[in-house]
């Protein structure tokens, strides 16, 4: 299956890429995977990600100091680093399904590529330079031009990269079951952790991007980054925001969890409801600017309801109430990386549509296309800081503090899914997954 996916995506790439390269005026593209980058004052690398230009071709990871030579005409050539090294095993020469549609050259030193870039012509560049590639003959490097086209049809994904992501989905269900099967029997942060990882068969560098698991007040930081090696005394409340990997490309998926069936587990099924209503909403032709306006009326509505705020939708989205305790973007692009590029991509010649001002965080201000494939993550979150703020403004006659005081020890609420825009229906691929596993 995989196998024909591919070959389509690839012929869709082709095509994308050689109007891009006509219309820029380039007659070839170098595309360098990128290299591990030493610590400071140190003699170890940081971990290694491939160029998500390189990874939109070459479906491997191991492939640090490779290239991949394209032409209009003619195979793919893929330049594959595979040094005589005694101090690390080299990687393994490639022979997946995909490797058929390149013509694979392998290197024994990284020097050796510099022959064959040379021989392509007006060739443009794309990755992370190094001063070595000066004597390399390109033409261009990071083509603004270029890579604004290339970014916006990156929105537009084909069968094959939805494919991968259904099945990234899949496995980082696996992680998020086991997840909470952890916090329910008195997991620490570092020991849920564990567990994801175990489940998903990933190890912290092969996670799309680092996972966020928060017990308690901790919930309320958006991107907490910490794991805390004990457990809470007091258990209340489970966030984990967390994904993985199949062919370089990405989920991103988070649950809440109550520890008891109290107010708070009401309220995030609430939120679980309010979530998927939005995930409806991913259809052809939606702004998603309206998405996330929509999502602020839902939040305000559900603010309301638990007794939290006292204004209705319109005024508590008017007057900013609402992002007091949803301050971030409904959701993003999905795709090679986490927050994947083109958000704000009108058209290829890079005209852009910026994020309101009263929203600012929101990463997506596209109009919803089939194949785009999109994040849903509304949250509800008690914030010290922007609380803090919201006390000494008008704001604070009409919210209920004791309503606040009450929630804040359990952080906060996000419940977010991955979906894709098609010609009819969406197609959530989280809520799918969870219902196979």
């Amino acid at each position: 299956m995989l196998d024909s996916l591919y070959a389509e995506h690839l012929l869709v790439q082709r095509q994308r890429l050689d109007l891009a390269l006509a219309d820029c005026g380039y007659d070839s593209l170098a595309i360098y995977a990128g290299e591990p980058h030493v610590q400071f004052l140190d003699d170890q690398p940081y971990p290694f990600k491939p160029n998500p230009h390189f990874k939109l071709w070459v479906p491997t990871a191991d492939v640090a100091g490779s290239w991949l030579l394209y032409r209009p005409s003619g195979k793919p050539q893929l330049l594959f680093l595979q040094p005589l090294d005694f101090w690390h095993k080299p990687p393994s020469t490639p022979r997946e399904f995909w490797t058929r549609h390149f013509d694979i050259t392998v290197l024994r030193a990284a020097s050796d590529a510099e022959a064959h870039v040379r021989n392509l012509p007006r060739c443009a560049f794309i990755g992370e330079w190094n001063d070595r590639f000066e004597t390399y003959d390109l033409a261009d490097r990071n083509p603004a031009n270029l890579l604004t086209q290339l970014h916006y049809w990156r929105a537009f994904k084909t069968k094959y990269e939805i494919e991968c992501m259904r099945r990234a989905c899949a496995r980082a269900v696996k992680g998020h079951r086991a997840a909470e099967a952890a916090f329910r029997d008195g997991a620490s942060e570092y020991q849920i952790h564990l567990a994801y990882l175990h489940a998903c068969e990933h190890i912290d560098e092969e996670l799309p991007y680092p996972s966020i698991v928060a017990l308690n007040e901790n919930a309320a930081i958006l991107h907490y980054q910490h794991r805390e090696r004990t457990s809470p005394r007091v258990r209340r409340s489970f966030l984990i925001d967390a994904g993985a990997d199949f062919g370089g490309y990405g989920s991103d998926i988070t649950r809440t969890y109550a520890h008891r069936n109290d107010d708070f587990a009401a309220l995030i099924e609430r939120m679980d409801e309010l979530q998927q209503q939005l995930c409806q909403e991913v259809r052809s032709g939606t702004e998603y600017v309206d998405l996330h306006l929509n999502a602020h009326r839902l939040i305000a509505d559900l603010l309301r309801e638990a007794g939290i705020i006292s204004l209705g939708a319109e005024e508590a989205v008017d007057s900013g109430i609402s992002s007091v305790f949803f301050p971030h973007g409904i959701g993003h692009l999905l795709g090679l990386q986490v927050h994947d590029v083109g958000g704000f991509s009108i058209d290829t010649n890079g005209a852009r549509r910026e994020s309101p001002p009263a929203h600012p965080y929101l990463r997506l201000t596209r109009t919803l296309a089939p194949g785009f494939v999109v994040t849903i993550e509304p949250g509800i979150y008690f914030i010290e800081s922007l609380l803090e703020k919201a006390r000494s403004s008008n704001a604070r006659k009409h919210i209920n503090w004791n309503a606040v005081e009450h929630f804040k020890p359990y952080g906060g609420i996000r419940i977010e899914d991955d979906v894709v825009c098609t010609d009819g229906e969406p197609e959530n691929l989280t809520r799918d997954a969870f219902a196979r596993t």
